[in-house]
Parts: structure tokens; C-alpha cells; sequence
């Protein structure tokens, strides 16, 4: 089995907020991501997909229609977005974390790769240089 990474990158805005809490709640759990105002993020998105290579091209997936796949079912979507409020793929109320993103964002590409000979092995989601989210399909 061999594995290959493309990576995707995209701007968005959310805030993290309780409507059942007060301010003050919200911002002792969220900090500044409960911003009244909203906040972004420059995201770097890992897709790992594994396979085995074709005996002819020797890819798993040709890596530009990856691209292209992670472009149409998620970035297109995500970038330039609030996330609260523009993504269809975010259930309304569903607070728009890293580690839900992960999970919706795996959701979004397992579907579209289906038409290919590889399957989704992870996504991994950076929020920022020193967090991010990872997610195995479990």
C-alpha cells in the first residue's frame, strides 16, 4: 500500500459560540474565538489518499485531478467563506471547530473519490502553524 498527500490551502471566518451561554461564559471556553466580530484563519489542508500504484502510469491518483476533486468538493466551498453562516456541508448550530471540519471535510471527499481507484486514508486540518486536526475515517 502506498500513500500520497496533496495539500490544499484556504481562508475562512468563524466564531465559536453558545447561544445558552453568557459573554462571559463564552469567552472563558472560546478566548478570542468567540469574537462578536469573527475571526479567520489561513488553513492548510492535508488530504492522504493510498492505493496501489497503477502498472502503467505509476500513480495512485494522478495528483492534479486530486487537486481538482479537493478544490470542487471542499475548498470551493470553505474559501473565503464564514463558516457559521455560507457552508451547506456545516449543519446549522454546529460549532465550526477544526475537529468538526475534519470530520465534514473527510464526509465531503469520501463521496467524490469514490469514482476513483484509491481510497481516503486522512485529512488533516492545520488551523494554525501550532494546532491542527486529524481524522482516519473511524
Amino acid at each position: 500500500m502506498v500513500y500520497i498527500t496533496r495539500i490544499e490551502r484556504f481562508n475562512a471566518a468563524h466564531k465559536l459560540w453558545v447561544e445558552q451561554w453568557t459573554a462571559d461564559q463564552n469567552v472563558e471556553v472560546f478566548g478570542k474565538c468567540s469574537n462578536k466580530n469573527w475571526h479567520g484563519h489561513n488553513y492548510t489542508l492535508h488530504v492522504t489518499v493510498k492505493g496501489h500504484p497503477d502498472p502503467l502510469t505509476g500513480f495512485i491518483i494522478d495528483v492534479k485531478k486530486l487537486s481538482v476533486i479537493i478544490q470542487e468538493s471542499v475548498v470551493e466551498h470553505l474559501d473565503h467563506s464564514n463558516l457559521n453562516l455560507d457552508v451547506k456541508f456545516i449543519p446549522k448550530g454546529m460549532q465550526p471547530t477544526t475537529e468538526n471540519l475534519v470530520i465534514l471535510i473527510w464526509q465531503q471527499l469520501k463521496v467524490a473519490l469514490l469514482a476513483h481507484n484509491c481510497q481516503l486514508h486522512a485529512v488533516k486540518l492545520w488551523e494554525t502553524e501550532t494546532i491542527y486536526a486529524e481524522y482516519y475515517g473511524e
